[in-house]
């Protein structure tokens, strides 16, 4: 309904806008191929956050019909991805470490919370908030999350079964069973033998994907060799379809995964917004923040409402169905039709999977969004920016996926803080034959005007900074060459100047009154500035000008 009260007429979901006839053979063989990656990849994040695999279909076959109907990217697909597991296991194993009914049940809570917070998000128009998570911040994060991942699966790819925990507690239940001798032999090949079977394919760009390759191998061998009983497998999936499992909640349990869920809303929305805008620059078109947040939102209130757990947008599942030609979002709407179908006619196909094959995939996703040679770059670029990744991946590694992302944060936000409370500030002079006037350091060969000094600022002016600036201009006045006239600071970085920065520089143009200098303003944009500094010095000194460039 409108705001006038009228019934807007009934629109086609975004899948359907549009649509051409010949894009569904196209839409067709890129869901099929689709299908290939979309059950062993469900199937294995969901064993990575410490869920029933069934859980890690139903996180796929509900967010891409969802998305479809409301999402406005044209290819983009949601499911079950590896760096949320930590997270998701992280929240849910202090309140329900050793029940997996009630953990299936909060990972449900803890999707249809993400979605909540998303969807109130994108009414707020809040989809400025990833900025948050700046560049070094995600370096960090993505790969300290690819080693979390790594060791939480290192057990299964083992053949030793621990108890739930974080990664570093499994890590540490497994290590004397290592150490005595108690690894499963037959486990480690096979899981070994998948790994290569996924990472070969992905080093060599075949167009058939490695995960196929390892899943239908690996079920052959131990079909054919027996070897279910000497490793452990997946087993047959339950007929049943999506349904409700929200079964033994409280509020309680609510407040308790507040915290987690604004944390992973964030990097959800951060990690699909990205890879939204990325497609749609490819195609020279926009997607809105505000509506992709929605939609992600829906599709993950939808997933935890059916039985699944948070969902992102797949950073491996997306190139697939690009690279297979889908046209439209109907690829990933075909995609679940056919998990649907293999769910419900074929339940028996993964009797013979290997936990130890889904761990290998779970471990090859995990080396696929470590970065390390973003990690090489970024720390020939900035000292600063290597010591807050820094901080987010032990923060990450050591404290937790959520605590470690809440320092990182904290630290990026006091590094900006840093950079206004002392910023950068210059002598400028005239370079022969360069226009303009530039950095005295980075020019020592320029010369300055005869009673001239030339200063740069670069920030705003506030209650932090006020006092810098004031001691900044006195002690270069005072070591300038005697005959000074004239201070000009360039305050084109000036963009706001608060009430203790004003008097700040009252106080300036006071001092350089006493010594015979004028204090001048160039490149100030805003008159309302030039207006009230003059306001604000008329009582103290006539003799100062600002001048706008």
């Amino acid at each position: 309904m409108s705001r006038s009260g009228r019934i807007r007429p009934w629109r086609l979901p975004p899948v359907l806008r549009g649509y051409k006839i010949e894009w569904l053979r196209h839409d067709v063989v890129a869901g099929a191929a689709l299908f290939a990656v979309l059950v062993p990849a469900g199937m294995a994040y969901a064993q990575a956050a410490g869920l029933p695999p069934v859980t890690g279909l139903y996180a796929t076959v509900v967010p891409l019909i969802v998305y479809a109907a409301v999402g406005p990217s044209r290819v983009l697909i949601l499911g079950p991805d590896s760096a949320l597991a930590p997270m998701i296991v992280a929240a849910l194993v202090p309140l329900a470490a050793a029940n997996e009914q009630k953990f299936v049940a909060l990972a449900g809570l803890l999707a249809i919370l993400i979605g909540a917070m998303m969807l109130v998000g994108s009414a707020l128009r809040l989809g400025l908030v990833t900025g948050l998570l700046s560049k070094p911040i995600r370096l960090g994060y993505l790969n300290g999350i690819a080693l979390l991942v790594t060791v939480s699966q290192l057990p299964t790819l083992l053949g030793i079964s621990v108890e739930s925990g974080s990664p570093w507690e499994k890590l540490l239940a497994a290590a004397p069973r290592v150490l005595a001798g108690e690894t499963n032999p037959t486990a480690v090949a096979v899981g070994l033998a998948s790994l290569v079977l996924i990472l070969i394919p992905r080093m060599l760009k075949w167009r058939i994907r490695g995960v196929l390759i390892a899943v239908v191998t690996s079920c052959v061998a131990v079909a054919v060799l027996g070897l279910h009983d000497q490793l452990k497998v997946t087993g047959a999936l339950p007929q049943g379809l999506p349904a409700p499992a929200l079964g033994g909640l409280g509020w309680a349990d609510v407040v308790a995964l507040l915290p987690a869920a604004a944390a992973i809303t964030l990097i959800v929305f951060v990690d699909t917004g990205t890879l939204s805008q990325s497609l749609a620059a490819a195609e020279d078109s926009k997607v809105s923040g505000n509506h992709e947040m929605a939609a992600l939102g829906a599709a993950n209130a939808a997933s935890g409402l059916l039985g699944g757990f948070p969902v992102s947008a797949s950073a491996s599942r997306t190139p697939v169905a690009v690279e297979s030609g889908s046209k439209t979002q109907l690829t990933g709407v075909v995609g679940a039709i056919l998990v649907l179908g293999f769910m419900r006619i074929a339940p028996d196909a993964t009797e013979f999977l290997p936990a130890t094959t889904l761990a290998a995939i779970v471990i090859a996703a995990a080396a696929g969004i470590a970065d390390p040679a973003g990690v090489r770059r970024l720390i020939r670029m900035s000292r600063s920016e290597s010591l807050v990744m820094l901080a987010a991946f032990l923060g990450v590694t050591v404290l937790g996926v959520l605590p470690g992302i809440a320092v990182a944060v904290s630290l990026a936000i006091l590094d900006f803080l840093r950079r206004a409370w002392d910023p950068y500030r210059a002598e400028l002079v005239d370079v022969r034959g360069i226009p303009g006037y530039h950095d005295a350091s980075r020019h020592p060969e320029g010369d300055r005007i005869p009673g001239l000094l030339i200063l740069r600022f670069d920030a705003p002016l506030f209650f932090g900074n006020g006092a810098l600036l004031r001691t900044f201009v006195r002690d270069t006045t005072d070591a300038a060459p005697p005959g000074t006239e004239r201070v000009v600071l360039a305050a084109e970085p000036v963009t706001g100047i608060d009430t203790t920065a004003l008097d700040e520089l009252v106080q300036l143009d006071e001092w350089l009154a006493r010594h015979g200098v004028d204090l001048v303003f160039a490149e100030l944009k805003d008159r309302s500035k030039i207006d009230s500094c003059n306001t604000a010095w008329a009582p103290a000194s006539h003799r100062s000008t600002s001048t706008p460039q």
